[in-house]
């Protein structure tokens, strides 16, 4: 069951007033229209339109509070949220990359991810960096909650920036440095062509040596 109170970021006893003004907030933020029709901000605009839909109608409002107590008391787990894992495709990138993350929780039946939303407790999901912070810097939060225990852990990932000149010069070295593979033979192989000379020089100084003597 969707908590619709979580999505737009009030508490279950929020007013009708704190309803609206927590909508006509997210709205603008999520709408398709202000970001290039992308699929996570309608997902997340849907959400909303929702929550909003549900929680300004007095009698849907109360039918959902209802249920969405019945289910908080029959959450099974009573042990604290947990981390297994989360992680990033790449930690470095540049202004339009795409990147993966990658997450698996135990014991949180609420998951949260910024920027995403809220999302299942395992999974992955591809965002494409738009922006950098002052310091080059784009960070990714998850927010795993167990509501039973009203316990939450927090883990973040930090993707820094990679200008066009950092990325140009790493190519301009790899260009000016080729492989030593290139430039010099193996070691062994130079010990090996040795080895072959020393042997030919020792038979035909033998093969002299026989000859003046017989």
């Amino acid at each position: 069951m969707k908590d619709y109170y979580y999505f737009l970021g009030i508490p279950q006893n929020a007013s009708a007033e704190d309803i609206k003004k927590a909508y006509r907030k997210l709205s603008l933020k999520y709408h398709p229209d202000k970001n290039e029709n992308d699929e996570f901000f309608s997902d997340r605009f849907r959400e909303i339109q929702e929550a909003y839909e549900t929680l300004t109608d007095t009698g849907r409002r109360r039918l959902y509070d209802q249920n969405l107590s019945s289910q908080q008391r029959n959450v099974k787990s009573i042990l604290p949220p947990k981390i297994k894992s989360f992680s990033a495709s790449k930690i470095r990138a540049k202004v339009g990359e795409e990147i993966t993350v990658y997450w698996n929780t135990y014991d949180a039946d609420l998951v949260k991810i910024v920027p995403f939303g809220l999302e299942k407790p395992n999974g992955e999901r591809t965002i494409r960096i738009k922006e950098f912070d002052s310091q080059g810097k784009f960070q990714i939060l998850l927010h795993a909650t167990n509501t039973v225990l009203h316990k939450t852990i927090v883990q973040g990932i930090t993707i820094t920036e990679l200008a066009d000149s950092e990325s140009n010069s790493e190519e301009k070295e790899s260009l000016n440095n080729p492989s030593e593979s290139f430039q010099k033979p193996p070691k062994k192989e130079n010990q090996s062509k040795r080895l072959v000379s020393v042997l030919i020089f020792l038979a035909l100084a033998a093969m002299i040596i026989w000859l003046m003597f017989s």
